[in-house]
């Protein structure tokens, strides 16, 4: 992996020296070369950038620009509107239970021929319709499938995956979009399969050589399950309507599912910041991007230096994967007592002793959007420059998870 060395985090130190933590940066370049090594990997389908992952209109922007990546995966509906007053193609990943949302989206015809639902039952339908009433217009609200991509083995006894849509098989596809179609106010323009066991799951993690070996033969196992499943898939739903896009995969498996002849575009954000969540990866190393800055505010005794915050914990398992990783100075690292807390962090090793009160300690985040969620800005950094300084969603006073 190209880490930042210590010359390229005193360039950021340099950038950002006059900033008062916390505070978040990101690296210019290595954003540019992770979104360029994500076109590469996706071979030539397109990219649709997942907005959750980012959490930043100004880089939503920029990365929307560069050849190779096209539309938004957004993960709430009222996300979903907001971004849609600027982009024109934006897909809700996720199903909505928002009613007032969906009366904004049924009332506003240029609101709803950017937006895409998400759906995986006829209920979700039910749903929409209670909400904003039966006259919807002829095909008004956009609507997407989402598959269950997961693994089952042992007749469905053993469940490897999240757990997502119900619906696994094309006679259950079917089934749903003759219902989408039959429905006047809707009209299935695709389908989704997020291969999170695949694209979320590092297969080269430190530890035990079996577990790694176990995580790499379902893999293995998945990956051939899933393309052909999601090719009978996609070709049956093709006969109930003319589907405008077919979309899979996450930043961790854009290779494989690229390859599906099924599959038409892919999906990814994560991989632009490239969090500590992609360090145990063997298919691609991006360069870490996003970093968070915390200032040391007391020394409780020899080898032991205290950060004021550091518990910006990532979301899913409780566990030690995911809290933040002490990234610079090197030699740092969390205790097994504390952690990362949610007000001080005490930090030992062989840095420790270096530290004195108001020095700067550099954290990566485990995942990558949630970063976006503690602090109101983003600082840009080229070299040892800030070229610009712009708001996170919770800058622009949108927290929507």
């Amino acid at each position: 992996m190209d880490r930042p060395t210590g010359a390229g985090f005193l360039d950021l130190a340099r950038a950002t020296a006059d900033l008062e933590p916390p505070y978040a940066v990101i690296d210019l370049g290595a954003l540019r070369a992770n979104a360029a090594d994500l076109v590469r990997r996706g071979g030539g389908k397109p990219i649709r950038v997942a907005s959750k992952s980012v959490r930043c209109r100004s880089i939503l922007r920029s990365v929307l620009e560069m050849p190779g990546f096209k539309g938004i995966l957004a993960y709430t509906l009222p996300e979903a509107l907001w971004l849609a007053e600027e982009f024109d193609d934006v897909v809700v990943a996720y199903p909505t239970a928002d009613r007032d949302a969906l009366k904004q989206l049924a009332g506003d015809p240029v609101r709803a021929a950017r937006v895409t639902l998400m759906i995986d039952s006829v209920a979700h339908l039910d749903y929409i319709e209670a909400a904003v009433g039966p006259a919807l217009d002829a095909g008004a609200v956009r609507i997407c499938i989402d598959l269950d991509a997961s693994l089952e083995l042992l007749g469905g006894k053993v469940h490897l995956g999240a757990y997502r849509s119900p619906i696994r098989e094309a006679a259950a596809a079917v089934e749903l979009a003759t219902a989408v179609q039959a429905r006047r106010g809707f009209r299935l323009v695709g389908l989704m399969a997020y291969e999170g066991q695949i694209a979320g799951v590092g297969d080269n993690a430190p530890g035990s050589v079996v577990r790694r070996t176990m995580v790499r033969a379902m893999q293995r196992t998945s990956r051939a399950e899933l393309a052909t499943r999601r090719a009978a898939i996609v070709s049956a739903v093709r006969e109930v309507a003319p589907l405008e896009f077919v979309n899979g995969g996450g930043t961790g498996s854009l290779e494989t599912t690229s390859a599906e002849d099924a599959i038409t575009e892919t999906a990814a954000g994560s991989g632009l910041y490239g969090p500590a969540l992609f360090d145990t990866y063997r298919s691609f190393q991006p360069r870490p991007a996003a970093f968070f800055v915390l200032s040391v505010v007391r020394r409780p005794g020899p080898g032991i230096a205290t950060v004021l915050g550091g518990g910006w914990i990532a979301s899913g398992a409780a566990g030690k994967d995911r809290l933040p990783t002490p990234a610079w100075p090197t030699g740092l690292a969390l205790t097994d007592a504390e952690g990362a807390g949610e007000v001080q962090t005490p930090l030992t090793g062989s840095a420790a002793d270096g530290l004195s009160i108001g020095s700067r300690v550099w954290f990566r985040h485990t995942k990558a959007g949630e970063l976006c969620e503690h602090v109101d800005a983003l600082h840009l950094v080229e070299g040892s420059t800030i070229i610009d300084t712009v708001p996170t969603y919770r800058g622009e006073g949108r927290p929507f998870l």
